[in-house]
């Protein structure tokens, strides 16, 4: 029998199986809004599909009732993690009134909501990471045990507000982890023409934090280096930088042709090691996920995504008066 790793890292086989259930539930709703997509009938996906393993053994690793989450527009599965439901993540892809992110104001992926601590992101990408070390800064000023994990993928890693955010929670010990889902790609530019050293945690020890590079399509990789972060952070030792690196198995989004930019055998190849797959593997050898719960599983999360559709699909559009709420004061 294969070894028992995640009673090592002290997670219950309950506690995996609902990794595995959430990850699957991204995967779904990902699936089901590119097929939206292409039927005219929501304007844009950008995917989680290959980081979910990532996603999900990071946020599990924290304490979700109130670490802060400041995700990147991939991060479907640290926002489900944290709290956000099926129905309002398809509420934002229809652009409907409900949407929590923005009121449908705003592109699918640009997540926030404030009851669950999970930060508004922008379009301009990275500009989440220093918003994260202000949390952190708050939370050592005001003696508070929290953490905030910010998520960005590698080409972010090359901007200016990474490297700011970096130097100025190494130099105050702040409890921030950055957390880089590499995906081997920024847009169409690949790893290998984006950074000249080896890995993007080579990036930490000039910032006086330690970098850790791990395999991001196992969730318990992940968890474990997430939590030993975690913990870090919580004793006052300040930042980590973790890589979690992955394969974005999807075009950049549904505007994007992947085609132009890589071969489609590397895409197939990349599929073997989908954490999808992996994770529920070791579920199955560990006799956690059986063919009964597996199948319950599945139809449950398949009903889960089908009424959040229909009930975002039919759901009210804001006010077209509403537009300018929110821009001056009122």
């Amino acid at each position: 029998m294969a070894e028992n790793r995640h009673e090592r890292l002290g997670l219950t086989d309950e506690d995996v199986l609902d990794m595995y259930r959430t990850m699957l539930t991204a995967r779904k709703i990902d699936e089901r809004m590119w097929l939206l997509n292409r039927a005219g009938k929501i304007p844009f996906v950008i995917s989680c599909q290959g980081q979910e393993g990532a996603q999900i053994g990071a946020s599990y690793a924290l304490d979700r009732e109130k670490d802060y989450a400041l995700p990147y527009y991939r991060d479907m599965g640290i926002v489900l993690a944290f709290g956000m439901t099926v129905q309002e993540l398809m509420l934002s892809g229809f652009a409907k009134a409900e949407d929590p992110n923005s009121g449908g104001r705003q592109m699918p992926g640009h997540f926030g909501q404030k009851k669950n601590r999970i930060v508004t992101g922008s379009s301009p990408v990275t500009t989440q990471v220093p918003h994260g070390v202000g949390i952190a800064l708050a939370a050592k000023m005001e003696n508070k045990d929290i953490v905030s994990l910010v998520s960005f993928g590698e080409g972010s890693s090359n901007q200016g507000d990474f490297h700011e955010g970096a130097n100025f929670a190494g130099v105050h010990k702040l409890p921030v982890i950055f957390f880089v889902e590499n995906n081997k790609y920024a847009i169409s530019i690949p790893v290998s023409k984006q950074i000249a050293c080896e890995n993007v945690s080579d990036r930490a020890q000039g910032y006086g934090m330690p970098g850790y590079t791990v395999d991001g399509n196992d969730p318990l990789a992940v968890y474990e280096a997430v939590k030993e972060a975690a913990d870090r952070g919580r004793n006052g030792e300040g930042p980590s930088l973790i890589e979690a690196v992955s394969y974005r198995l999807t075009a950049h989004s549904s505007d994007d042709d992947d085609s132009t930019y890589r071969q489609k055998d590397e895409v197939e190849e990349a599929k073997k090691k989908d954490a999808v797959i992996t994770f529920g593997n070791y579920l199955r050898e560990m006799n956690i996920l059986t063919t009964e719960i597996e199948k319950d599983m599945n139809e449950e999360i398949t009903k889960l995504v089908n009424d959040a559709t229909d009930y975002a699909e039919n759901a009210p559009y804001a006010d077209a008066e509403s537009a300018l709420n929110y821009v001056y004061h009122e």
